[in-house]
């Protein structure tokens, strides 16, 4: 088995679900609504509690083995449909009661509180994508017309290895690199150097425009909660899917 493959790649009769998209699969090739996605199993406990896996790496690991789909690239998967898989495979396993630390801001004290992860909803885009997955965007300064595509999980693999590359006190380009990724055509040409040349020298109401249309087309998961502390404030926490999201049940 070569490191592109997985179990779950491969032809096994294994105790699955299906799992649905909250995307509807309109951005993969090929288009699926849902995903069969296996339970975790002894086996996983090796990723869950290795120390050297960082959260991504955790993540993509149970991706690869846990998607029961030959031939699916996992790499194309958009972040809200990962945060759904993820949430099905602590679910089944664990239940929906999510408890965690946090730190109450008038005493100081840390307290625990507890979440239902079954409740979280999707929220619709504001705008839909063509049926080939893409957007349409007209930067109101320089008028220049964009067809968009969203960031999919090599996307941010790519972009997370460009920050990391940089040295301690210099800025890494985030932001460019990011919008570098989005933009698939300028103005009917999908000529990679001119997208590359154009995007670090648009105006800045142009780059803030854009950013505000992109998060607008971002289907997500409504992660927003409401807790109150033991001093009666309410506070909004976001749940987040790091390492701790498993661990905790190992500890």
């Amino acid at each position: 088995m070569n490191q592109a493959e997985s179990y779950g790649q491969m032809d096994f009769n294994l105790p699955h679900d299906v799992v649905k998209l909250p995307t509807k699969g309109i951005f993969y090739k090929p288009k699926k609504e849902s995903l069969k996605i296996g339970y975790l199993t002894a086996q996983d406990e090796n990723v869950l509690m290795s120390s050297n896996t960082n959260s991504e790496g955790i993540i993509s690991t149970l991706l690869r083995n846990k998607i029961y789909e030959p031939g699916f690239d996992i790499g194309q998967l958009l972040n809200v449909d990962i945060q759904a898989i993820l949430l099905f495979l602590r679910n089944t396993s664990f239940g929906p009661e999510y408890t965690f630390s946090i730190k109450d801001s008038k005493t100081g004290r840390d307290f625990e509180a507890t979440i239902i992860l079954d409740e979280i909803n999707v929220l619709q885009p504001k705008h839909l994508p063509n049926d080939e997955g893409f957007y349409d965007f007209r930067l109101p300064k320089t008028g220049r017309n964009l067809k968009l595509k969203l960031l999919t999980l090599s996307d941010d693999k790519e972009i997370d290895k460009i920050s990391e590359s940089y040295p301690q006190g210099m800025v890494a380009p985030v932001v460019t690199k990011k919008l570098e990724k989005h933009v698939v055509e300028m103005d009917g040409d999908t000529d990679r150097g001119k997208i590359v040349t154009f995007i670090p020298q648009m105006p800045i109401k142009d780059s803030k425009d854009l950013q505000k249309f992109i998060l607008e087309c971002e289907p997500k998961l409504d992660l927003k909660r409401t807790i109150t502390t033991p001093s009666g404030e309410n506070v909004t926490v976001n749940v987040a899917f790091g390492v701790e999201f498993f661990r905790p049940f190992f500890q």
